[in-house]
Order: C-alpha cells, then structure tokens, then sequence
C-alpha cells in the first residue's frame, strides 16, 4: 500500500492534496493542528469513497508529536512512502522593523523545525538502508522565497527560502537511498491563511501583478504535488515547480 502523510492537510492545499492522494491510491493520514472537524472532514470524503484516511492531531514543531505521527501512520497503514510537508503559518502583515523576536521563534518554528523533524522521520522509514523501499518527499515552499514578500511577511519569506535550502540539500544526501526530495512552489493562491495575515482579500488585490491576471487554486497546486511523487517524476529530484501564474 502507498501511504502519505500531508501535514496541514485539514484545509487549504492540503486538504486538496489529501483528496487527490487519495484517488490515485495512497492511504492519507492527514495531519492537523486544531481543527479537527475540518481535518475529518477531508477523512470522511476520502473513505466514502472507498479510499483510506485517518486525521492525526499533532504539532509539526513538537519533536513528541512528530514521533507520535509517524507512529500511528505505521501501526494504521504500515510504511511510509511519501511526505508532504505543507504545514506553514504566516502572521500578521508588516514590516520586519515590527515583527518581535517571538513571532520569529514561531514562524520559524512551524515552517522550518517542524520541516525538518518531518523529513528526518520519513527518511528514517524510507531509506532502503533502513528496510524501506525509497519514497518521496515534497516540501511546500513559496514564491515568496524568490520575491521577499517585502512589507508584508519578510520572515514567513525568509523561511521559505530555507525550505529551498533543505530541498536542494536533503536531495542529494537521500538520491543514493532511493528517496527523492522537491519542492513546490506556490504563488497567490485562493486559500485562507490569507485571512491569517489580515487581508481576506489579497489574492484579488494582487492577482494585476500576476502575469495570467489570476490567482491560483489549491487543486493546481495539488496537482503539481502529485506529479512529484509519481513514478512520471521517477528522474526529477532537488527540482522546484513554481505553481504561481508566471510570477
């Protein structure tokens, strides 16, 4: 069985690439944080029709949760073989000059740690060293790595742009135990963590500055994310699909 975690799967392009795992076969454990009944959600729609879900509370920056997840996806569904790691938080809109040092410590803490710890478990299940059978990794960076977000979110921005780091690096130290490791990356895509910055609206607001005039959907997205795990991307690793309109 082909078993995928997608952590910040309950909502979002998450949960759209919890849904869409799931047709193509995978048994999804979808991660969540705080929203249990939209994690269930996505559960529900997945084993009515006739797919393999379980929703998982865990904190992706908590080292304990991280085990904890790994854990019941093996005692639920067996081994692993994909990761996405699409969890992220940003804050509220401004400049860098007043962001405090706490909310550095939690950006940081979700987008990057809990990346991290998340790929670290998963090339321990997956290395063919280790008894696994290869797998798959993708990270969700941002075109914000490549942009800045200047004004509004240079931290989240910045973190993004060490998923970029991990995902070039991590690549190639894994290539050799049958783990491939990419990156997507979004640009202004319909989804609320825009209201977690504080304007519901962006995505309206800045889709003049994209070059196809739109915002993107979380479905586009998840597509690109599939892609990366399937045996069509079977030569493609420390590779980055920008999913942004051409921005």
């Amino acid at each position: 069985m082909s078993v995928m975690i997608v952590t910040g799967g309950s909502r979002g392009i998450g949960a759209a690439t919890a849904l869409l795992a799931a047709e193509h076969g995978y048994a999804v454990v979808v991660n969540y944080l705080k929203n249990e009944t939209a994690a269930q959600v996505v559960v529900d729609k997945i084993n009515a029709s006739g797919g393999h879900a379980i929703a998982v509370a865990a904190d992706v920056s908590v080292e304990d949760d991280v085990l904890r997840l790994f854990k019941v996806t093996a005692d639920k569904f067996g081994r692993l073989t994909a990761l996405v790691n699409n969890a992220g938080i940003l804050e509220q809109q401004c400049s860098l000059q007043d962001m405090s040092a706490e909310r550095f410590v939690r950006v940081m803490n979700t987008n990057v740690v809990g990346c991290m710890l998340c790929a670290r478990e998963a090339v321990k299940v997956m290395s063919n060293v280790n008894g696994g059978s290869g797998g798959n990794i993708v990270n969700l960076s941002s075109i914000a790595a490549t942009l800045g977000a200047p004004g509004e979110y240079v931290d989240y921005a910045a973190t993004k742009g060490a998923i970029d780091s991990l995902t070039i690096g991590l690549a190639s130290e894994v290539a050799q135990l049958g783990i491939r490791v990419n990156a997507v990356r979004p640009g202004v895509i319909h989804t609320d963590i825009h209201a977690s910055g504080g304007e519901p609206g962006r995505v309206e607001r800045v889709s003049g500055s994209v070059p196809m005039q739109r915002g993107g959907t979380a479905g586009e997205v998840a597509r690109a994310i599939i892609w990366l795990v399937s045996d069509n991307a079977s030569y493609t690793t420390g590779a980055f699909i920008n999913v942004s309109g051409g921005r």
